[in-house]
């Protein structure tokens, strides 16, 4: 996966999780974001790297948003991986 369709796929994620009220206002609340910033960072790689990290903590909320993109369930963790601040740690 190369980084523009990592970021590609986190917009597709932003897209789902604004239809979700219920989990738009989880994220707002967990992320300190506001609905402009929404706007104003969409953008933004890193901004795009915690929408992931977002969805990726409930395997259901991964399930649901790959089913209504239609993607791979694998693909938000790869997608993750490719943007700043996904890069595996290795502690050994």
């Amino acid at each position: 996966m190369t980084r523009e369709a990592a970021e590609t796929l986190a917009l597709q994620c932003l897209g789902w999780l604004a239809g979700r009220e219920d989990l738009m206002g989880v994220f707002l609340g967990a992320s300190g974001a506001s609905a402009d910033d929404l706007r104003a960072q969409a953008q933004n790689p890193e901004f795009l790297g915690s929408v992931l990290d977002f969805v990726l903590m409930d395997d259901a909320w991964v399930v649901q948003f790959c089913d209504a993109a239609g993607v791979a369930y694998h693909l938000p963790m790869t997608a993750r991986a490719m943007l700043p601040g996904g890069e595996q740690v290795h502690w050994t």
